[in-house]
């Protein structure tokens, strides 16, 4: 009896088949499901490894509609003040405000506005909001070890009532000419502040995936190892929007004990579990009550799982297997292989929400780790077996690779590219959005032949362009 089980497809195995007329790039609609609560305003999130996504990728990333997961290889304080850096970049009204007392020493706002990189930090007493330090007032102070009330500005403090519009905020900021606005109750209580940055920011980055408070998405990666509910209980109370439980090929006991015990302390919180491959994986995790699955195993760029262990399965078949064990109920989010914005295009006619961006962001400014030149080129590193450290200490098999990227400038410039890249390939699908094509998408298996078809051929490159490169595989 054979022992095959259907046929493993690749993104470079498929091609996407429109299935309607070509859609004016102006009207495609990128949003996405994360989680069964979560949107995106478009179907991409930068991976939990320690040389992609810290606050400045996270920040970028949201700013383009997707999300960004903080990773976990750091102490608990650390990634919880990554997560709080994301979360405290933009807000609507800001309703948790930094505040020092009269008493603290000036440095000690001055080491806050360099933190969070604000222009100042309301002084409350009781309570009360009794003065502003800014960087005005800093500006030509010598003595930072002075006490902030005898710097601070206390006089005809411009104010506005807990519950005034961003509208009229601006134009009462306008007018006094200043950068923040201090929210206060009828005692001068504080209860709010809204700044002229939070106020431009959602004109300069419309597409933004932002919570219901007006402040920017973020993610943050744990394990079950150790005391984890004590990480969770800190991200939880730093405002962290959802949970990647990182495993691979996991949905033991184990795995669905966590995440009951998780949802169970914490009912609000979304979960996102995975990888998983298989129809009973998938069927196991939304039994287990997770918001969303991580998809794929071994088809990372630097990653050598499938070759190392012989186990792992191609990536659309991957999706097309745990979408059974789903039924749809439960976003489906693909880590690996996406090597360009096609295969996300690619991705969700499969029936993935969600794609998970990491060698294309491994080499962006936003990225952690320096710009090294390398034989004339600039490059930065992209590390496996520091993030596979899970692994190499449980068996001493590495199945991660370090390596170099080349540094591609921007995070903003290069998601541009990408989701470029995505609306164009709707509007060719004849989709007019991310949701239509993960509904009703079709493709076609394509020949070895046909996938070189789809590629440069005999020419001479002069110049690549700045989201195709001859030399990225």
């Amino acid at each position: 009896m054979s022992r095959l089980i259907g046929e493993g497809l690749t993104f470079d195995d498929i091609s996407v088949v429109p299935i309607g007329h070509k859609i004016n790039i102006e009207e495609i609609n990128l949003e996405s499901r994360l989680t069964k609560k979560i949107k995106l305003k478009a179907p991409i999130i930068s991976c939990s490894m320690d040389t992609v996504t810290e606050s400045r990728m996270a920040i970028n990333v949201a700013r383009q509609g997707g999300l960004g997961i903080i990773h976990n290889k750091m102490t608990i304080e650390r990634q919880v003040s990554e997560v709080d850096r994301v979360k405290r970049s933009e807000n609507g009204v800001i309703t948790d405000p930094f505040y020092l007392s009269p008493n603290h020493y000036v440095y000690e706002a001055e080491q806050l506005i360099i933190k969070y990189k604000i222009s100042g930090v309301p002084i409350v007493e009781s309570g009360l909001l009794v003065g502003i330090i800014t960087n005005r007032d800093l500006k030509f102070e010598d003595d930072h070890n002075k006490k902030i009330y005898e710097v601070m500005t206390r006089d005809d403090l411009i104010t506005a009532p807990f519950g005034t519009s961003l509208e009229e905020a601006n134009e009462i900021l306008k007018k006094h000419k200043v950068e923040k606005l201090p929210l206060v109750d009828e005692h001068m209580n504080l209860k709010g502040l809204i700044t002229i940055k939070d106020i431009k920011k959602p004109i300069k980055y419309p597409n933004s995936a932002k919570d219901a408070l007006g402040r920017l998405l973020v993610g943050a990666e744990v394990s079950l190892e150790g005391n984890y509910l004590e990480r969770i209980d800190k991200l939880v109370n730093a405002k962290v929007d959802v949970l990647f439980i990182e495993t691979v090929n996991d949905y033991s006991d184990r795995l669905v004990e966590g995440i009951k015990k998780i949802k169970e302390k914490y009912s609000d919180i979304e979960i996102v579990a995975g990888n998983v491959i298989t129809e009973d994986g998938a069927r196991k995790l939304v039994e287990a009550g997770v918001d969303g699955i991580k998809v794929g195993i071994g088809a990372g760029s630097i990653n050598v799982t499938r070759v190392i262990t012989g186990v792992g399965i191609p990536q659309i078949t991957a999706i097309d297997n745990c979408l059974k064990g789903t039924k749809g109920e439960v976003p489906l989010i693909i880590e690996g292989g996406i090597k360009y914005s096609g295969d996300i295009v690619k991705a969700l006619s499969a029936g993935a929400d969600v794609c998970v961006l990491g060698y294309l962001l491994a080499g962006c400014y936003e990225s952690p780790g320096d710009i090294e030149l390398y034989k004339g080129r600039k490059y930065k590193n992209y590390c496996g077996i520091k993030a596979d450290d899970t692994i190499k200490d449980s068996n001493n098999t590495p199945e991660a690779l370090d390596a170099k990227v080349p540094y591609t400038g921007h995070a903003k410039d290069v998601l541009d590219q990408i989701l470029g890249g995505v609306r164009t390939g709707l509007s060719y699908a004849g989709v007019g959005s991310a949701k239509e094509l993960v509904e009703k998408g079709k493709y076609v298996k394509i020949t070895k032949n046909g996938g070189k078809e789809a590629h440069i051929n005999n020419i001479f490159v002069s110049k690549e362009s700045a989201n195709y490169s001859v030399e990225r595989f």
